[in-house]
């Protein structure tokens, strides 16, 4: 299958480390090709890692090592859609060590890349037919960093006092 468009990541020399760590992660991954630079440039020496082309559940990155000019912001994030809460924690806790653990299911992992760790239980609440059960859980998300999908259920299905 051919990707016409494939996000590029730009790392401060870590684009290796980062691509092995991401494919140890995600099924249906793998590193395609590590590019080494035939020149010295900017950001490294001639054979040393430029590019790194691998595929996370079935899409395909690149990420260029280019120095410490542009750093990650939470401008772009990667979602990942947890099927229960053990995946959710799984991810959380790899994707979190060495990095920092946000609001609403954000985190930044050690390259400072954003992600957001959303079980698909969440979409569900939110979009719930009854405005109230949606709005129960919105609220509750608001207050947590990892989120749980059992607490999500208990604050959509909470009664509110009249």
């Amino acid at each position: 299958m051919f990707q016409q468009v494939t996000p590029c990541l730009w790392f401060d020399g870590q684009a290796e480390d980062a691509a092995r760590f991401y494919v140890s992660l995600f099924p249906d991954s793998r590193i395609e090709r590590v590019m080494r630079s035939p020149a010295e440039t900017p950001s490294g020496p001639a054979g040393s890692v430029l590019t790194v082309e691998f595929t996370l559940s079935g899409t395909r990155f690149v990420g260029l090592n280019g120095g410490p000019e542009f750093p990650f912001t939470e401008a772009v994030s990667f979602q990942i859609a947890c099927a229960d809460q053990a995946e959710v924690d799984r991810y959380g806790d790899a994707l979190s060590e060495g990095g920092t653990e946000g609001p609403c299911g954000w985190l930044k992992d050690r390259w400072g890349l954003s992600w957001q760790v959303v079980p698909t239980r969440l979409h569900e609440l939110l979009t719930d037919a009854d405005p109230e059960r949606a709005r129960r859980a919105m609220e509750a998300m608001l207050t947590m960093h990892r989120l749980d999908i059992a607490e999500l259920e208990r604050a959509a299905d909470a009664e509110t006092p009249q």
